[in-house]
């Protein structure tokens, strides 16, 4: 748990910094009153709101991962505290790195839409690989942490059918 914290932390740490330099660095340019160029296209709208929710998002997994790091390691704290905090962790984590994937997108089709539709539809498509290959990596510790932190337990109470069966 300690290094799967540690490198969701890593990725999560990237990320705030990337999301952030992306916030200031504004697609289009800004005009000469300081305001954006394309602040009145859907796109760019776009591209605002998930950088703002990429950012917010990944910071929320690098506090809970950081809560994990710095955990007293209690007996109790194994059966719900730290698995809670990791599977909150990892779903902020994959928020974020999707919210990120669709700021390029839109950024992508802010710079490059005019001139090539098709090319900016494809890498549009693209940015959906890394977020698919997160989940398909994390979605089987998500799921067995998930089922072993909510499911039935090996205290699970004995039920009338089944002393009879």
């Amino acid at each position: 748990m300690k290094d799967t914290a540690t490198s969701c932390s890593v990725v999560a740490a990237l990320i705030i910094t990337v999301v952030f330099t992306a916030a200031f660095t504004v697609p289009g340019g800004l005009d000469s009153q300081g305001r954006p160029n394309f602040i009145h296209e859907l796109s760019f709208k776009i591209f605002a709101i998930s950088i703002a929710l990429a950012l917010f998002s990944s910071t929320a997994s690098v506090q809970m991962f950081l809560g994990i790091l710095t955990s007293r390691y209690a007996e109790d704290d194994f059966l719900l505290s730290l698995p809670k905090k990791l599977i909150t962790g990892l779903m902020l984590l994959f928020f974020s790195i999707a919210s990120m994937m669709v700021a390029f997108a839109a950024t992508f089709y802010i710079v490059i839409s005019h001139p090539w539709r098709w090319v900016t539809f494809l890498v549009a498509s693209l940015g959906a690989v890394p977020v698919t290959l997160f989940a398909g990596m994390q979605f089987p510790l998500l799921v067995d942490i998930f089922r072993s932190t909510y499911g039935p337990g090996i205290y699970k109470p004995i039920q009338i059918k089944d002393i009879y069966m």
